[in-house]
């Protein structure tokens, strides 16, 4: 896979000649079936079974991106665990939901001093960050859970992985589940990471190329809710790229001229396919919710990214009460199936046992 051919290109001649071999099942693309050229084979009519996407491994039972999350989650039956990357003070790459800290550790208590003030252009937030600390001080802190909905009896059991133990334990199950299991990085605050001199591009893909030499041929997704970070990344290096879209906002390095309502347009779906191979969309870009909360009839997206060649995966899905739609009378099976039926790719899930006993007969 050269690094200067179009992704859809590259990825339908992949799928062609070597058909996925077992990474076929693991992207829920066509059943093995020769892409056209120029595109990427995509599901159609809800037939293929879309994949499980860990959100930050199992959080809806452990605290976010721990090992213990990613193991349960990969137990589960989750195809892909899903860890947030960021870069410590000394440039290690670990998995945190975002660079701020005191909300998913103890950081607090164990370093009170380093509390600061950061400003990102109009903003600022005050707190504790991974970029004030080392690696040796991140191995003091004990992960909590971040909602206080959710089960606390876990609090302070784990700590903070690094980028490198985490797809340790991903080739690890691997083998003893004897299934492929894939690993679906986001590169978090890219842009601003590299505005400190600390980017994470160059450490991702390093960290990657150490546990799978072919990256081309790897069960690996980057995603970035960034668009210049993915294409600096796929200058680098021949990995599968997922352009994450919000129901609303902007990415931070589009300096104002794209939101995510342009990238997901027709058109817009069609300049993504320029550079990446996929979206990861808010599940509010596919059905809406109207003013008053209830669900409003399905939007083109889906079927437009499909026509551009771009897989769809579809976050973030969630059990419990405070993010659960009343319409679904408290099945969680019934949103999933709702999304399934329309031909999406994958969905990103608090709670991979909920997603599979919907979507999956294994």
């Amino acid at each position: 896979m050269g690094q200067g051919a179009e992704p859809g290109e590259a990825v339908g001649g992949f799928i062609a000649s070597r058909c996925f071999r077992l990474f076929t099942l693991v992207l829920a693309v066509t059943n093995c079936a020769p892409a056209r050229a120029g595109s990427v084979a995509a599901t159609s009519g809800g037939q293929a079974t879309p994949i499980i996407i860990a959100h930050r491994g199992a959080s809806g039972y452990r605290p976010e991106h721990t090992l213990a999350a990613y193991e349960l989650a990969i137990r589960q039956g989750a195809d892909f665990i899903e860890p947030d990357v960021v870069i410590t003070k000394d440039g290690v790459l670990v998995a945190r939901h975002e660079h701020r800290l005191d909300e998913t550790t103890d950081v607090a208590e164990r370093f009170p001093d380093l509390r600061t003030v950061k400003r990102f252009g109009n903003d600022s937030a005050t707190g504790w960050f991974v970029e004030d600390l080392t690696l040796a001080q991140l191995r003091l802190l004990r992960a909590r859970e971040r909602l206080p909905s959710r089960s606390h009896a876990y609090d302070g059991q784990f700590g903070i992985p690094t980028l490198d133990e985490v797809l340790a334990l991903v080739l690890r199950m691997s083998g003893e589940t004897g299934r492929v299991i894939g690993v679906y990085p986001e590169t978090k605050s890219p842009s601003y990471f590299r505005s400190i001199d600390l980017p994470l591009e160059e450490k991702l893909i390093a960290a990657l190329r150490r546990h799978w030499s072919d990256l081309a041929d790897a069960p690996v997704l980057v995603q970035s809710f960034e668009v210049e970070n993915l294409k600096r990344l796929r200058s680098m290096a021949p990995v599968r790229l997922i352009q994450l879209l919000d129901a609303q906002g902007a990415p931070a390095d589009a300096g104002g001229t794209t939101t995510y309502a342009t990238l997901a347009s027709a058109a817009g779906l069609r300049g993504i396919a320029r550079y990446a191979h996929g979206v990861g969309a808010n599940k509010r870009l596919i059905i809406p919710v109207g003013p008053d909360g209830r669900l409003l009839p399905p939007t083109s997206v889906v079927a437009d990214a499909h026509a551009a060649g771009l897989i769809v995966h579809v976050w973030t899905f969630r059990s419990d009460a405070p993010f659960f739609a009343a319409q679904y009378g408290g099945d969680p099976g019934a949103e999933y199936r709702q999304f399934a039926a329309l031909g999406i790719d994958g969905v990103f899930s608090d709670f991979p046992d909920h997603a599979a006993a919907a979507l999956r007969r294994r």
